[in-house]
Order: structure tokens, then C-alpha cells, then sequence
């Protein structure tokens, strides 16, 4: 049975502040007349009234018992009758005015027709969902859709359970039918234990750093992954989401969970499904080690370029003696004497070492020389050459363009992959690669053009980075490294949805109005500039046409804010981190998301109690153990790893973040801070052990780690993170935050730090309708671009240097809608083609198009920036919340500074944990916030909206973190009250 906490069905709220309370009960005129009209006596009406309302907040009508007091109450005051009046709870009353509100209201009985609906709407959905509390969501959601009366929850919950378990064994049937008894017996092999270790747990491994040892294990790995069987064929009539979903509740299991399994088909579908995923992982994870290591290989390269400018400078000088000595012999020798100009040419060459030894100096100086590290790669290219050769072999590799190029190029290689000789024959082609490297790599050798073998090698490994990087080369069977293309939406969907999301978002709904109307606000913003100019005394430009603004004052604060801040912090409740759980889940309920991966209620002894020290325990980096080894034998260490890997997902910690926000935002307080409505995002340095993949060393922290990538309100809470590898362009992830966020905040505009404002995020970021706000850091790299060639200004001229491509704009356009429509349809995230766009591609369209959207987009944010001090003002007070965000995070994490994992999977289970418990902890702030400025205002204490909007959840000075860990859930936790300190706020 599902937990109906987990789910959307409607219940009362505990408590509800004034304005919830009118926004749901307060009936209009045309509901008093109905009341009035079919009923006489204050009971009856009071009795109508109540259900009607009821009907409408809840969609079903409750037993009158249940009906809360504050309801009751506030519906006597509105009916002007005695508040002591009690309902007509009779049989025949409940009949006849329940007949009147479907009426009334349009709606049909359940029995009517909402069973039917309810076997086709969720038998349809459990095809692609697994979760029982999300097929009864999607019930609920039609079923108010076409206007029936919600049945009973224990209704729904049986129906949709019988209906998920036939679909279940429908796709198990399916899956599993094309199973031969061989496929099938190397399936259950999976789960044999030989030597304390089974192949199921292989299945569940994690990848190490890239190096030489881990490259070949992981190459090893996929060739034993595709060696038990291929999945593909089982699993292609199964949608990829339930595969997904299939996978994650095996890799939630051990194996003595999965051997427990009676169900044949179901065992086997399971395994099945996790193969899969491993598959596909270990293809992305293979693809990664090889961008990690080339990378390494070309940053090694241009250190050890660094090394060499003063090492070989003179060198240098030493060849440039030679040359001259060459010069001077051959302005002195007659032009017919040709063979005493070679006899003197080689003496010269002789006398300074002979032509091989300065063919090396040569190859040194042409190395160093206008910071051209290729030639340098072959020696760390070297040590990996035959493991790199193994992974290109083992990996799918595929053209996502007609220029096939380099794939022939990679062909050629492997085939003289043992070739000896220092040469090979110029039998390909070298479009692919730059001037630089065709330099390096072409030769003569007896007056035929013959190709270097070393250069030729790590120039083709050089361009499958970058080929991979953005998108022109793709990998059959993976995920992160598929051809994007396939996720789209095709032409002929996107002809159908374009005009209402156009009209959505006030778009043109054609390329030729789309172009005009960006020319016309390029043309404005620029005039407006020019014009105000000699007025804006905060900005000048230099000779170069280099922007430069004076720095902003700080805003005051309040002279009462520091007395406010002590009576404050005096006054708030000592509490240990524990109890601020305990009561938030109280309030919430959010740990009602936690369960075994099958969907139904745990079976544990006191769940709450175990999911609480389970979170705290992960979220405080104080691990299962020592949590365990600090509550008096109340949770087991076995207990806490088991429902972490078991109970709680990532997915779930998001729906009980959901749960956190929705209650945050019933307060007063929050809507002082922010209006909902504007996010931030930034990364956050966050140490890790050196052996795992994901890490790496970052220069600006320098030391090894990943980055948290966080979205919070501008009302401080925290909304998404993602954890991501240091040196990942962090700017990819920034429009991901707000697309996944699915809570009742939902921002459409993005404050960010000076990584935001890149060209492609510019461009993608206004076809999605998110307004982009980043921090300006520095103007060094900044190009404002001008409408057309002809267009000039009086003082502002020298800020142009470019001029807008507007034909590449509206050439494009269809191919950059198409892609903002399968964002907008769920189809692909921003991240995967920002990952894409992040990389110059000369052949991507999509690329140069976004780039040069991205381009008008900015200049007009930089036109705006220079002249309008308040958004400069604004945007540095938003970006510093969410840098006050890491602090508090980072207070949460006391158990110490390192991730101690290595999983990638369970280092973003990390940072939700942490952002759970920082949202937990600061609706109890707010709560004890209003309770003491409450009694502070009865005490006489002024404190205004304006002063309040100084104030910050992020307080932790009166909250314990140490000592025995003990939760007492007999205890009632403190009632949850919404006060109203200010009424209505401005």
C-alpha cells in the first residue's frame, strides 16, 4: 500500500494562515445564493456551505468529523452565525447536498465512469512509471481533468496496485520471452558467490581516476559486460524510463535480495535491465577516462612548453647563428656553383652538431615557438598509446556529420597501430585537423609526401576529444556520449507546438519577426545608451573601447538591525540538529518519500525514526558507522547503509525537498526575502578522495575534488544541486537547475556568477524564457556587437567591435526552435547541448547559431548593466546568498571536509542530503524566527517589513550538532503555527 503522504490526494492542512484560509473557504456571492436558496436554518447552511467548499478545496466530500475547526469557525464568521453551530451530519442530508454540489459544480460520481478512466490513464502511465505514489498522481490529475468525484484513497490505491503489477508482468513476459534457456542460465550465473564475491555485485562497480591501470580495467570491464549478453534486443519495445526504473531497484538490491525473488521473469528482467545500464555506464565512463586523459596529456604537453621557453631560448639564438652562417655562404657563393653551396651548407651543418642533431634542436625551438605544445605530446601520449588504442577498438564510434574524416583517419591508425617504421603512407585525409597539426605531421622522404606515424596518432586522438566534446562524434550504446540528435522532437511536432509556446513566451512566431524584433531591441538599447551617456557618471570608456564602471556603494543597513539581530539570536530555542528534523518531518511529512524500490510501505520497526538518523547521518558526512556508534544502540549501522542504498534515491530526496519548499513558503518572512520568482546558481569546491573518476585537481581551490552546483531562491531556499567534475564548464548546468526544479517556486529569471555569461547560455537561455543575470567580473574579454556596419554613436561607438550575422540568426532559427521545444517537452536537457556548444565545432550550425543569438542577448544585458545601478546592485546582493549558501552547507558537513565516496550516483545523493537538511533547518528557523519577532512586537519592539527584509534563515549559533544522538518520537513535536506579523505585505 502507498503511503497517501507520498502522493498529490487531497488532505486538510493542520493549520493555515488567513489568507490561505480565504483563498480556499471564502465563498462568493453566487455560492451564498446557492446555499441560500436550497437551505432555511443556520445548521443546514452551515452543513451545505461546509461541503461545498470542501468539494472544491479537496475534489471529494470528507466526513463531516473530519472537517478541522479553524474551517468550521471561519465559515460560521462568513455565514454570520453563532460559531457553537454544529453541521446536520445525517444520512439523508449528506445524500440530498451532495446531489446538490455535483450539480452545482458539474461533476460526476466516481462510480459514473472514473473506474474506467482510471484503468486506461494509469495502465497507459505504468508503462513508462514505476512508482505507485506517481501512477495514483496521474490518476488524481485526470480524474479532476474530467471533472469526477475523487473515490476513497484506499479505492485508488488498490485499483492502481492491481493495475502496476499486471502491466509489471506483462513487460517482465515481454522482456524475458526472447530468453533463450542459455541467456537465462548466464543471467542467474550472475548471482553464484565464488569466493566471497558475486559477478551481480561486479555488475554494481564504480570507476576509478583515469589512470593507465584503471583504463585497461575498464576497457576489460566492457569487453565482460558485452561478452554475457546483449540486452538491447529484449529491451527495445521498453520504454528507456522503465529500463531506468527496472535498473535502479536491482541496483538497490543485494544479491541474496534478488535469489529471494520467486517470480523467474521478474529476477531475470531486473538482471536484464541492470546489464543494460552497466553497459551503456561503462561505454560513458570509458568515453570519459579518454576526454580525462587526453586532457591530461595535453596540459602535461603545454607545462612542460612552459618549462622550454627559457630552457631553449638559447637554443634558439644557437640556430639562428647556423641560419645565418647558411645566408651568408650563399650570398657569397656564385649561383652557379651550386655543389660549393651544398659542400659549405654541410660544413656549417657539420660544424654545429650535423643535420639530425639540429633537426632535434629544431623540432624543440618549432615546439616552444608561438605556444605550440603538439609536437610535445607524443611523450605522454606514449605511456597510454596502447590502452587508448584498446578503448577507441571498444567502443561504437560514429559520424554525427557527413564528414567522415576523422573516422577514416582512425581506421588508418589502428591499422598500422604496430607498424614500426616512422612513416606512413599519405593515403587519408587530414581535413579534420588544423594547419598546425598538418605541419607537424607531413613530411617528404625520398621527394614522395609520406605521413609521421606519432604526430598522425595523437592528432587523431586529439580531434576524437574534441569530436566527442561537441557533438560531431557519437558512440552507439552509450548515454552521455549518443547522438543528441535522436532525443529531438522532429520537424513536423515542433511545426504543432511552436505557435502556443510562442505565444507563451511573447515570441515572434516566424524567423524573418523573430530577426526584426531582436534588431529593433538591439537598435533601442543601443540609442538609449548613447543618449544617456554624458549623464552616467558611473561609466567610462577608454581608448581601446574598454568599459569601466565605478564601483557601487553598499546600501546602509537599518541603524536598529543590529539590535534587532541580538534579541534575535538571544531569543531563539537551543535545539539539536536531530529535533530540528524531527520537527520539520512533523510539520512535513517528508520522509514519507522514503521506501523499498517495489513502492510499498517499508516494513521496518519505527521507519521514521530510522529515515531521520539515516539523513542526518549522510548529510553530516558522519557516515553510517560513527552515526550508529553515538545513539545507544537505537539504529545499526547495517540498518542506515541498507536504507541508503535501498530506501532513499536521489528522486525521493528531491520529493521531500518539494515537501520543505512548499511549506517554507506559506510564511511571511520568506516573501520579504525574495519574491519567488529569481534563482541563483553557483558551484561550490568540495573535497574528494583522489581514486574515483568524477574528481579532479582545481586550479582556483588547488586541490582534488568536484563541484556542487547549486540553484537557490532568492528567498534563500535551496532548490537543486547537481555534482559535477572540477574543469567542467560550470556554466553547462546552469539552465538545468531551473527546468528539473519541479517545486511551487518556479523562477524565470537566473542570477549567476561571471561563468554565466557565455554566449550559448545567452542564446538558449532567451528561447527558453529564462532571463539571465550574471555578475560582471572583469571587461578584458568582453565584444559588444553593433546592429549593422553603417549604425554609429556620438560617445559610445568605440564599444562595438563586431557586427551582429543576422542571416545566420534567422537561417537557423527553425534548428534552434526545435531544440528549445524538446527541451520545453522534457525530450533533453540544456545540459546535454550546452555540453555540445561548450566546444567550438566548425561544422555545428547549431553552434555558430546559438553563439551569435548568444552574442545580441549579451550586448543588450551589458547595455542595460552599464546604465542601470540598481540591477548592478541587485545582482551582487543575490549572487551573495548563495555564496552565504555554501558556508551553511558546509556547517551541516561538520563530519569532515571529504566526500568518502567514490560513486557518482551516491556523491549527488550527498548534496541533496545536505541541501534536505538545510531547507529543514531553515523552515524551523523561520518558524522560531516569527514566534520571537511575534513576542517582540507584543513587547513593543518596532520591526517593520524593511527591517525584516534584512534578517536571514541562515542562522546556526543556537543549534547543536554533537554529543549522543538520541530522538525521542514519543515526545509531540512543537505545534506548527502561521503567524502574521505585518497583515498584508507591501
Amino acid at each position: 500500500m502507498a503511503s497517501i503522504e507520498r502522493t498529490a490526494y487531497p488532505r486538510f492542512h493542520a493549520t493555515l494562515s488567513p489568507q490561505e484560509l480565504h483563498t480556499l473557504y471564502a465563498p462568493t456571492e453566487a455560492e451564498r445564493e446557492f446555499v441560500t436558496t436550497h437551505t432555511q436554518e443556520a445548521s443546514a447552511q452551515l452543513t451545505l456551505l461546509t461541503l461545498l467548499k470542501c468539494q472544491q478545496s479537496l475534489g471529494y466530500l470528507p466526513a463531516l468529523d473530519a472537517v478541522p475547526l479553524y474551517v468550521r469557525q471561519y465559515l460560521c464568521h462568513q455565514l454570520q452565525v453563532p460559531p457553537e453551530t454544529t453541521c446536520q451530519d445525517t444520512k439523508y442530508a449528506r445524500t440530498r447536498y451532495r446531489q446538490l454540489i455535483r450539480g452545482y459544480l458539474d461533476v460526476h460520481a466516481y462510480a459514473t465512469g472514473g473506474p474506467t478512466l482510471v484503468q486506461q490513464t494509469v495502465t497507459q502511465a505504468a508503462y513508462t512509471m514505476s512508482d505507485p505514489a506517481d501512477l495514483i498522481n496521474v490518476a488524481l490529475e485526470q480524474l479532476v481533468a474530467h471533472r469526477f468525484e475523487l473515490p476513497a484513497f484506499q479505492t485508488l490505491d488498490q485499483t492502481v496496485s492491481q493495475i502496476r503489477v499486471r502491466v509489471h508482468q506483462d513487460l517482465y513476459r515481454r522482456m524475458t520471452t526472447a530468453l533463450g534457456p542459455p541467456e537465462q542460465a548466464r543471467l542467474e550465473a550472475l548471482l553464484h558467490v565464488q569466493a566471497g564475491r558475486s559477478e551481480f555485485n561486479r555488475l554494481k562497480d564504480t570507476p576509478r581516476r583515469a589512470t593507465l591501470k584503471h583504463l585497461r580495467q575498464w576497457t576489460e570491464r566492457l569487453t565482460w559486460l558485452d561478452g554475457i549478453l546483449t540486452p538491447q534486443p529484449c529491451l527495445h519495445d521498453i520504454a528507456y524510463t522503465k529500463v531506468q526504473q527496472f535498473a535502479a531497484e536491482a541496483a538497490a538490491l543485494d544479491v541474496g535480495d534478488l535469489r529471494a525473488i520467486r517470480d523467474t521473469p521478474r529476477r531475470l528482467s531486473l538482471l536484464l535491465c541492470l546489464l543494460h545500464q552497466a553497459q551503456v555506464h561503462t561505454r560513458d565512463q570509458l568515453a570519459e577516462m579518454l576526454l580525462k586523459r587526453m586532457r591530461a596529456i595535453m596540459n602535461a604537453a603545454k607545462t612542460r612548453l612552459h618549462e622550454l621557453h627559457e630552457q631553449y631560448r638559447e637554443l634558439e639564438e644557437h640556430m639562428l647563428a647556423v641560419f645565418s652562417e647558411v645566408l651568408d655562404h650563399t650570398i657569397e657563393t656564385p649561383a652557379e656553383e651550386e655543389a660549393t653551396l651544398g659542400h659549405h651548407v654541410r660544413h656549417v651543418l657539420k660544424a654545429h652538431g650535423g643535420a639530425e642533431a639540429l633537426r632535434e634542436h629544431y623540432t624543440q625551438v618549432a615546439a616552444y615557438h608561438n605556444d605550440n605544445y603538439r609536437p610535445l605530446m607524443w611523450t605522454f601520449f606514449r605511456p597510454y598509446r596502447a590502452a587508448l588504442f584498446q578503448v577507441a577498438r571498444r567502443l561504437t564510434l560514429r559520424s554525427a556529420t557527413h564528414d567522415q574524416s576523422l573516422l577514416d583517419a582512425l581506421h588508418f591508425i589502428q591499422r598500422f597501430q604496430h607498424a614500426r617504421g616512422s612513416t606512413v603512407p599519405n593515403e587519408i585525409s587530414l581535413a579534420f585537423a588544423s594547419t598546425r597539426w598538418q605541419a607537424l605531421i607531413r613530411t617528404r622522404r625520398q621527394l614522395e609526401t609520406v605521413l609521421q606515424r606519432r604526430p598522425l596518432e595523437v592528432c587523431v586522438f586529439f580531434y576524437l576529444d574534441h569530436g566527442l566534446r561537441c557533438g560531431d562524434i557519437y558512440i552507439e550504446g552509450s548515454d552521455t556520449y549518443a547522438d543528441y540528435r535522436q532525443h529531438l522532437l522532429s520537424h513536423e511536432e515542433c511545426v504543432i507546438r511552436l505557435p502556443a509556446y510562442c505565444q507563451a513566451l511573447q515570441l515572434p512566431t516566424t524567423a524573418a519577426d523573430f530577426v526584426a524584433a531582436l534588431r529593433t531591441r538591439l537598435r533601442k538599447a543601443a540609442q538609449q545608451v548613447d543618449a544617456t551617456y554624458p549623464a552616467n557618471t558611473a561609466l567610462t570608456i577608454d581608448a581601446q573601447g574598454t568599459p569601466h564602471l565605478k564601483r557601487l556603494p553598499a546600501h546602509p543597513l537599518p541603524d536598529e538591525l543590529a539590535a534587532l539581530e541580538t534579541l534575535l539570536k538571544a531569543r531563539m530555542p537551543e535545539r539539536h540538529l536531530l529535533d530540528v528534523l524531527k520537527n520539520v518531518h512533523a510539520w512535513v511529512g517528508y520522509t514519507h518519500h522514503f521506501g523499498p524500490p517495489s513502492g510499498a510501505a517499508p516494513k521496518l520497526a519505527e521507519p521514521v525514526l530510522h529515515y531521520l538518523f539515516t539523513v542526518f547521518s549522510y548529510a553530516c558526512e558522519l557516515g553510517a558507522t560513527q552515526t550508529a556508534r553515538h545513539t545507544d544502540g537505537l539504529v545499526s549501522r547495517q540498518v542506515l547503509r541498507r536504507l541508503n542504498a535501498q530506501h532513499i534515491t536521489a528522486p525521493k530526496l528531491e520529493a521531500a525537498l518539494r515537501d520543505v519548499i512548499a511549506t517554507y513558503t506559506r510564511f511571511e518572512l520568506p516573501q520579504l526575502w525574495g519574491s519567488g520568482r529569481a534563482a541563483i546558481a553557483d558551484g561550490s569546491h568540495i573535497a574528494l578522495r583522489e581514486n574515483n573518476l568524477l574528481g579532479a585537481q582545481h586550479i582556483r581551490y588547488g586541490s582534488f575534488g568536484g563541484i556542487a552546483y547549486r540553484h537557490i531562491s532568492d528567498t534563500y531556499i535551496a532548490l537543486f544541486s547537481h555534482f559535477i567534475a572540477c574543469g567542467v564548464w560550470e556554466a553547462v548546468y546552469i539552465l538545468d537547475g531551473l527546468l528539473k526544479n519541479r517545486s511551487v517556486l518556479q523562477p524565470d529569471t537566473l542570477y549567476a556568477d561571471t561563468h554565466g555569461q557565455t554566449e550559448p547560455v545567452f542564446g538558449l537561455a532567451a528561447l527558453l524564457g529564462i532571463t539571465l543575470l550574471p555578475r560582471m567580473r572583469t571587461w578584458n574579454d568582453v565584444t559588444l556587437y553593433r546592429v549593422d556596419p553603417t549604425t554609429t554613436y556620438t560617445h559610445i561607438d568605440a564599444l562595438f567591435t563586431q557586427v551582429v550575422d543576422w542571416d545566420l540568426i534567422e537561417r537557423y532559427w527553425p534548428d534552434m526552435m526545435q531544440v528549445v521545444l524538446s527541451i520545453h517537452a522534457g525530450k533533453v536537457l540544456p545540459s546535454l547541448l550546452l555540453q555540445k556548444l561548450g566546444v567550438y565545432s566548425r561544422q555545428s550550425s547549431l553552434y555558430k547559431a546559438f553563439s551569435e543569438l548568444g552574442r545580441v542577448e549579451r550586448t543588450l544585458f551589458l547595455l542595460t548593466y552599464m546604465t542601470d545601478p540598481a540591477l548592478r546592485q541587485q545582482i551582487r546582493a543575490e549572487t551573495t546568498k548563495v555564496e552565504s549558501y555554501h558556508a551553511f552547507a558546509d556547517w551541516i558537513a561538520f563530519g569532515g571536509p571529504v566526500l568518502r565516496t567514490a560513486d557518482p550516483v551516491e556523491q549527488e545523493k550527498r548534496m541533496k542530503y545536505r541541501d534536505l537538511v538545510a531547507n529543514a533547518i531553515m523552515l524551523h528557523n523561520v518558524v522560531d524566527m516569527t514566534n520571537v519577532l511575534s513576542v517582540l512586537q507584543q513587547e513593543g519592539v518596532q520591526i517593520t517589513p524593511a527591517l525584516a527584509r534584512h534578517l536571514s534563515p541562515y542562522l546556526t549559533e543556537h543549534l547543536k550538532r554533537f554529543g549522543q544522538y538520541v530522538l525521542d518520537m514519543a515526545t509531540p513535536p512543537e505545534p506548527f503555527m502561521l503567524r502574521s506579523l505585518f497583515g498584508e505585505l507591501p
